[in-house]
């Protein structure tokens, strides 16, 4: 174990010392979110099938209407739990910033919150934009009224197969163009 991290293994222990109440305080706020973020999915799912936003099996569902689903679930998870949980975590930036400058400087430095890190994960990011290729492609394709149990499963993986691909491209050229820019460049001098 180097020095640092024998320095930073601590500073939890320290800072649950001193602050038990707020960290308790904020677990189980954490826990009352979740909870809420489950029972606001059950109750606009039922809400959703009664109000006709979604049909009540799942054979007669159409893309058009699971998109209206998700993003009527997006508002409301927002406005039922989202709202609360900024609210929240405001007043415990607000508690932390009344520490001592001192107190704060140390948790800081030894990386109570994490040291911060260049790297990053793409991999949701690219899942997002294949899924919304998709979505494109089933309106482009006159399929966004046709209910789910019509659509055979080489449409679906023909769809999914071609959106991964538009995507690759829209990120291939860039890092082609770039790549051969550079490599030019390095060349050259």
């Amino acid at each position: 174990m180097t020095e640092e991290e024998k320095d930073n293994s601590g500073i939890w222990r320290k800072f649950l010392k001193r602050h038990w109440g707020m960290a308790v305080l904020f677990v189980v706020g954490a826990v009352l979110a979740a909870i809420g973020a489950v029972l606001v999915f059950l109750w606009f799912a039922g809400m959703a099938q009664t109000t006709g936003i979604v049909p009540t099996t799942l054979a007669t569902l159409t893309m058009g209407e699971l998109v209206l689903f998700i993003l009527n679930l997006v508002f409301w998870e927002l406005i039922l739990i989202g709202i609360p949980i900024v609210v929240a975590l405001i007043a415990f930036y607000a508690a932390y910033r009344r520490l001592p400058a001192e107190e704060r400087e140390e948790y800081r430095r030894r990386g109570l919150w994490g040291n911060k890190s260049r790297r990053r994960d793409f991999s949701g990011a690219f899942t997002f934009f294949v899924n919304i290729v998709f979505v494109i492609k089933i309106y482009t394709d006159g399929n966004w009224n046709l209910p789910f149990s019509n659509w055979t499963i080489d449409y679906v993986v023909n769809s999914y197969v071609l959106a991964i691909v538009v995507i690759a491209i829209i990120v291939a050229v860039p890092i082609l163009v770039g790549g051969t820019w550079w490599l030019r460049r390095e060349i050259r001098s």
